[in-house]
């Protein structure tokens, strides 16, 4: 399971309503921030999410909407926070566009009092332990290195605590054993092996965010099957041709993707001003029904069976 909380939801410039891109994803003691436009670390505090272990950023691109926010959120990370490092992901155009910003405008000494790890990514994964994958993907928007983020939990299998009980393991170290996949021996010497109390596997959770992004072609197979699908919806389809000439989506372009895909559920993001997020509902939704356009805090709950909306007090306030 994943959360996701969306901090910036409009397209190119802030609205009275919605801020510039920004995200939260949570994932068991993970919290990564994606994209951080301007104003970013005031969404942060509205949202009730708060700076904590806030500490790993993921950049889809370079351009001001994604990135302009980094000056004020790593300066107050380095002067208020109780943090020593951040690490920031992006591609080599995007990071030397950030070094810019961080050390000839917010450290222009040079030096940070915290430790910034700007980590240049390629395709493929980047980030990953035992319970799940976090994966680059090359997609075309305007310039290069531009890129979409794909979260999945491993497949695991379930322990069957009452299969266990009948064959009398008890509870502590012996069950964590077999849980990791080793046998172990019980006080009367008899030995249970993994197969004998872990159910089938259960694929783990697949949420794949796309930031801006002209060309779907190549994310049919990055899409295949996704429990939730994230992406931009920048334009109507009355306006498709000014969508293809500065590289964004419109609402029927997502939503066909979606449908090809098979994805469980759909969420746009990225409105330009000039449109009501009804209208984009609704002509996604003409073509791939469970689809919800994000609006600023909402809070969504990211599981095999897609995404779920939370109730706006359930975002997770730091202590």
């Amino acid at each position: 399971m994943f959360e996701l909380v969306f901090l910036g939801t409009s397209a190119s410039a802030p609205s009275v309503h919605r801020g510039l891109s920004a995200h939260v994803i949570l994932h068991r003691e993970y919290r990564f921030l994606l994209d951080c436009g301007e104003g970013t670390q005031r969404q942060i505090l509205a949202s009730g999410l708060g700076f904590k272990r806030l500490n790993k950023v993921l950049l889809t691109h370079g351009h001001l909407d994604h990135i302009l926010g980094l000056g004020g959120f790593v300066s107050t990370l380095s002067r208020w926070e109780n943090m020593d490092q951040v690490d920031i992901y992006g591609g080599q155009t995007t990071l030397r566009r950030v070094a810019q910003l961080l050390y000839k405008v917010v450290f222009p000494n040079g030096r940070a009092p915290i430790n910034i790890n700007l980590i240049e990514i390629q395709p493929g994964v980047i980030f990953h332990d035992d319970k799940f994958t976090l994966t680059a993907v090359a997609v075309n928007h305007r310039g290069p290195d531009c890129y979409g983020f794909v979260f999945e939990e491993k497949p695991h299998r379930p322990f069957l605590a009452d299969k266990a009980a009948e064959l009398g393991v008890p509870f502590g170290p012996e069950r964590a054993q077999l849980v990791r996949g080793h046998p172990v021996t019980l006080a009367g010497g008899r030995i249970i092996h993994p197969d004998d109390v872990l159910g089938a596997v259960v694929p783990g959770t697949k949420y794949v965010h796309i930031g801006d992004v002209g060309q779907t072609e190549n994310l049919v197979a990055v899409c295949q099957d996704a429990d939730t699908l994230v992406i931009e919806a920048t334009y109507l389809h009355a306006d498709a041709a000014m969508a293809e000439e500065f590289g964004h989506m419109t609402a029927v372009r997502a939503a066909q993707l979606a449908r090809e895909t098979h994805v469980k559920s759909l969420i746009l993001t990225h409105l330009s001003r000039r449109y009501y997020a009804r209208d984009v509902r609704l002509e996604a939704q003409a073509i791939f029904p469970n689809t919800q356009v994000a609006h600023d805090f909402d809070h969504y709950q990211i599981t095999r069976h897609g995404a779920t909306r939370l109730e706006k007090q359930a975002v997770k306030v730091e202590q």
